[in-house]
């Protein structure tokens, strides 16, 4: 059973048949005032469908063929249910390939020019400084200095033993 509000709608709509036409008015207190009312929402229809018509679109080929050509795209390349759809991304593995041996190069070049040998001089100036002082043997009488050297590894091992105390001229530089 419809309700009031429905019979009403249909009713303004010219949707109900004549018995039902017939009952609904039957139950109508102001038959007058309700065939005014629908008489000026069918005015208020008609107004509305005059007056707010939609826009003509621009470029309304253009948007279809648009159309077509995804429609028929889609219907050319039907997708495969069993088999996953892979996506390309950034780091794929051919990028990833690029960077890391661009990435090697770049840190082969950097270590070529930060490793480079610098010609070494044959002994240090604090070599030569200890080598030029003297021990006091007043100050350090058991006082015993060794040298050992090794010119492929470019090593110097100096060997004090009994030195109580740094040479006053090595100090003061």
């Amino acid at each position: 059973m419809k309700t009031f509000e429905e019979n009403w709608t249909a009713w303004i709509d010219g949707e109900l048949s004549e018995t039902e036409r017939a009952e609904f008015e039957a139950t109508l207190e102001d038959r007058l005032g309700a065939e005014t009312e629908r008489n000026d929402a069918l005015k208020l229809g008609a107004f509305l469908k005059r007056e707010l018509q939609p826009r003509a679109m621009g470029n309304e080929e253009f948007f279809h063929h648009q159309l077509r050509e995804r429609i028929a795209h889609e219907e050319a390349t039907p997708v495969e249910e069993s088999r996953p759809i892979l996506r390309e991304t950034w780091w794929s593995i051919r990028r990833l390939l690029w960077l890391g041996a661009t990435s090697l190069a770049i840190f082969a070049v950097c270590t070529y020019f930060v490793k480079r040998e610098q010609p070494a001089p044959n002994q240090s100036e604090y070599l030569t400084q200890i080598l030029n002082s003297r021990v006091d043997p007043s100050v350090n009488p058991d006082a015993t200095v060794s040298i050992f050297q090794t010119k492929d590894d470019k090593v110097t091992v100096l060997w004090v033993d009994g030195l109580k105390s740094l040479p006053t001229d090595y100090a003061a530089k």
